[in-house]
């Protein structure tokens, strides 16, 4: 695709670890639904592959050779794949903006249009989230972007799990975007560092980014229009009612319920004692949550695990 000094180029980067059903799915999606190399922006997608054994570098340099395919290490993580392919996309492609997608949403018809006219709408401290709901429940909202309180220790997603309505079709301000959806001009990365892939190889890794830049003075925005469908049917470790899977998910890289890498993050950005609070709260019920169904199972009592 050559490049047009008038236009936006735009990459779409995202790292991959097996996955391939995902894969086809969401390049199908981008390059014959939305047929993004036909939009009035010059579009690249940048795919980190990090030591995949099931065929996913071969399939994608087969049937998607306009792909700009890079190998990880096999030790990249979300962060690091992220960080490669911001670097490439920069360096190598000389594109305006990076958006971060994943290989497991689907955009809404219409988005990558939509994404163009906001992007020219703003200067380059703007940081432009995408509302996201989920792939097997359309009308329900899976995040209108973060709030993060630096003294209370609260930190939530706007609209998490929450009918779909009128609340969640305004442009709504916050303080950081997950890793999906997310548009950032190539400037922040220089402002504002990369993405912390040692402290934050996978979780908090996207809010951690974020929340530095709305700290450098980054606005942030989510755009209700940037509407994608999220299937979160195979993400994060937990424990499913099982000791074994609950010790490994509050150590595992692949956990949100990681202990120490919760605490990194509230010993970077919190500036109380009190906000651990929210920390104690959370492991009690999660890990209070486990026993109390462990012990009802004895008594035929057993919970529905939703997948």
């Amino acid at each position: 695709m050559p490049v047009n000094p008038f236009m936006l180029n735009i990459a779409i980067v995202y790292p991959v670890f097996n996955g391939l059903p995902y894969t086809k799915k969401g390049l199908h999606s981008l390059f014959s639904v939305h047929k993004i190399e036909k939009k009035n922006a010059g579009f690249y997608v940048v795919i980190v592959d990090d030591g995949s054994t099931d065929g996913s570098h071969n399939w994608i340099k087969e049937n998607y050779p306009q792909v700009k395919l890079l190998k990880g290490t096999g030790n990249l993580w979300w962060s690091g794949g992220i960080n490669m392919a911001v670097r490439y996309a920069i360096d190598e492609l000389n594109c305006d903006f990076i958006l971060w997608w994943n290989n497991d949403i689907v955009a809404s018809e219409g988005y990558f249009d939509r994404l163009v006219e906001i992007l020219y709408l703003h200067e380059f401290r703007t940081i432009i989230g995408s509302k996201i709901c989920l792939l097997q429940a359309k009308d329900t909202v899976w995040s209108m972007g973060g709030l993060f309180d630096a003294v209370t220790g609260k930190k939530s997603m706007i609209g998490s799990h929450h009918p779909d309505g009128e609340t969640y079709n305004k442009i709504t301000e916050c303080d950081w975007l997950p890793g999906m959806g997310t548009v950032t001009h190539k400037t922040v990365y220089h402002i504002v560092g990369m993405l912390d892939d040692v402290n934050f190889p996978q979780y908090h890794g996207d809010s951690d980014f974020t929340f530095r830049a709305k700290q450098h003075g980054y606005r942030i925005l989510v755009y209700p229009q940037l509407l994608i469908y999220n299937d979160t049917t195979h993400s994060g470790l937990k424990h499913d009612e099982s000791f074994r899977k609950l010790t490994q998910s509050l150590f595992s890289i692949k956990s949100n319920f990681n202990i120490k890498k919760d605490i990194l993050f509230y010993k970077k950005h919190t500036v109380s004692m009190k906000a651990y609070n929210v920390l104690v709260n959370k492991y009690f019920k999660y890990i209070g949550g486990f026993l109390k169904w462990r012990l009802l199972a004895v008594f035929g009592f057993k919970r529905k695990i939703i997948k």
